[in-house]
């Protein structure tokens, strides 16, 4: 953040790198390991985050027999990688994010996740090298 209390804008491609490393982060803190593939796109006050994850192995290998309790604990997993994205998106990059919303199919292990802003994203063009 500058003196102002608000943050400097920057360009897409750096501000995609900061949410990828927040992200990946705060996935390696909940479930040991990063993310092995993502893709962030940049939508006004939106911000669009696909990625590949790890299947926690223990839940892997419930999920055929008791689906019913890997559900719930997949839906306390999410709801905690949430809580700790928008915070961490709010302290390390400086967004005011509203809410994040996420989903994940453990059978892709594939997920989505929106983070909708209060405020529409302020970028600046690409730097050229000369």
């Amino acid at each position: 953040m500058d003196r102002s209390g608000s943050t400097p804008p920057r360009t897409p491609g750096e501000l995609k790198q900061e949410i990828l490393r927040v992200y990946n982060s705060v996935n390696q803190g909940i479930a040991g390991v990063g993310v092995s593939r993502q893709r962030v796109d940049l939508l006004d006050d939106r911000i669009l985050i696909l990625a590949q994850h790890q299947r926690v192995k223990a839940l892997a290998t419930l999920d055929p027999a008791r689906r019913d309790i890997t559900r719930e604990v997949d839906v306390a997993l999410l709801d905690e990688g949430k809580r700790r994205l928008a915070q961490e998106f709010r302290d390390k990059i400086g967004l005011a994010v509203r809410v994040v919303l996420k989903d994940y199919d453990p059978s892709t292990e594939i997920a989505a996740t929106v983070v909708v802003l209060d405020a529409p994203l302020v970028l600046t063009e690409a730097r050229r090298h000369p």
